[in-house]
């Protein structure tokens, strides 16, 4: 018997609950790993709260990192003992142990800890996504990136660095802002006291940036559209303060023939030489030293609710991991 995290019904994280399933022997195709680190989330509290509905009952989780205990026939690339991390589900990575397709995970090199896999392939394919698929940002481009000291946002801005992008953060504390100086952003703006649209206008000399990346959402989007150049991209990747509503599409026009795109990484990495593709530069980027993991939560799996808790209360920083 294996212990994991499956939710009955959506809702807060109360629905959380652990509870005994039996996981069978890998079928064709298909490996058991014995997770060794699980990475939290937002687009997990999306699942749990029914934003993005699962058929239920249901397990949680995209992301982890761990051992190969069995492989199933017809795998012939993996074997027992091999380290792998997996970051595009399937879903119930809030578990012991899973049986995943052996096409959908990826080795872990050498000189990565399974605690940094499990923080590095969601947010870091993400990223990775964000910063080269959806829109392909070049040295010398300015670009606004919100929520820069979370656990995607200190990933983008030591990337972002190393490409040689000048990258405006924003965060919500003076601490926040003084991690994601640290990781490479260029500058960072206070949103708790300072003016975000205003802010990137002074910091552009009036022209605006030709990309937003924003996770938040709700919160942010009609400033995010402020600080766009004329016929610049809006790239809504998350809902971190609830989804975006009721747009009103002339928005786009009055503030300059804007493009708004609200890309999901799974459709980005949905082949699988796309994924490979992918998770080479991620880990490329991690053995270069171009980007490190901050683990700034532990969690036991068992506490699950108060991981997602903390997240949703922004009171995390860096990346959270639930330890089975």
């Amino acid at each position: 018997m294996t212990q994991a995290i499956r939710i009955s019904e959506f809702g807060n994280p109360s629905v959380l609950q652990m509870v005994e399933i039996d996981l069978p022997d890998p079928g064709p195709g298909e490996i058991r790993v014995r997770h060794a680190a699980i990475g939290v989330n937002f687009i997990d509290t999306y699942h749990r709260s029914g934003l993005y509905p699962l058929p239920l009952p249901a397990g949680i989780g995209l992301e982890a990192a761990g051992v190969v205990d069995a492989v199933g026939s017809d795998v012939t690339h993996l074997k027992p003992g091999d380290r792998i991390a997996y970051g595009g589900g399937p879903i119930g990575a809030y578990s012991q142990a899973a049986n995943l397709p052996a096409n959908r995970v990826a080795l872990i090199p050498d000189g990565v800890t399974d605690e940094q896999a499990a923080t590095l392939m969601l947010k870091g394919m993400t990223v990775r996504f964000l910063f080269k698929d959806c829109f392909a940002v070049k040295p010398g481009d300015t670009i606004l990136f919100h929520a820069a000291a979370g656990g995607v946002g200190q990933i983008a801005c030591q990337w972002a660095k190393d490409m040689g992008v000048t990258l405006i953060g924003t965060a919500g504390s003076d601490e926040k802002c003084r991690i994601a100086k640290e990781m490479g952003a260029a500058h960072v703006v206070n949103y708790r006291r300072e003016n975000i649209a205003e802010s990137v206008r002074s910091l552009t000399e009036g022209k605006g940036v030709p990309v937003v990346y924003d996770g938040v959402g709700a919160d942010t989007f009609e400033a995010s559209l402020d600080c766009l150049q004329p016929r610049g991209l809006m790239v809504s990747f998350g809902n971190a303060s609830g989804p975006v509503t009721g747009v009103n599409l002339g928005l786009l026009a009055a503030k300059g023939s804007l493009y708004v795109t609200r890309p999901t990484l799974m459709h980005y990495i949905a082949k699988d030489e796309d994924l490979a593709a992918n998770t080479a530069d991620v880990f490329d980027a991690v053995k270069r030293g171009a980007v490190t993991s901050s683990i700034g939560q532990r969690y036991a799996l068992a506490d699950a609710r108060q991981a997602h808790e903390d997240l949703e209360a922004r009171k995390t920083i860096g990346a959270s991991i639930l330890l089975p």
